[in-house]
């Protein structure tokens, strides 16, 4: 059974990280840090892949588009 893993906790692993990224970089750093099966919800949406996820964070304007990095974490 797939892992499944709020966004929240990808927003603390990139801020925790202090890291800039590029899209791709970042949904790489998802996938290996939580694994290529897991999938991802949120409030609003549920069983997102991971870079279904970084679009929605996109979507949203949770990410800064500059370096795909979160000014807060508001999980």
């Amino acid at each position: 059974m797939a892992k499944n893993i709020h966004g929240g906790e990808v927003k603390q692993m990139v801020l925790a990280s202090g890291k800039t990224y590029t899209r791709e970089s970042l949904v790489t750093e998802v996938i290996e840090q939580f694994g290529e099966d897991t999938v991802f919800h949120s409030c609003a949406a549920e069983n997102m892949t991971a870079d279904e996820l970084i679009s929605f964070f996109e979507a949203n304007g949770k990410l800064n588009l500059q370096d795909y990095t979160f000014e807060t974490c508001e999980c």
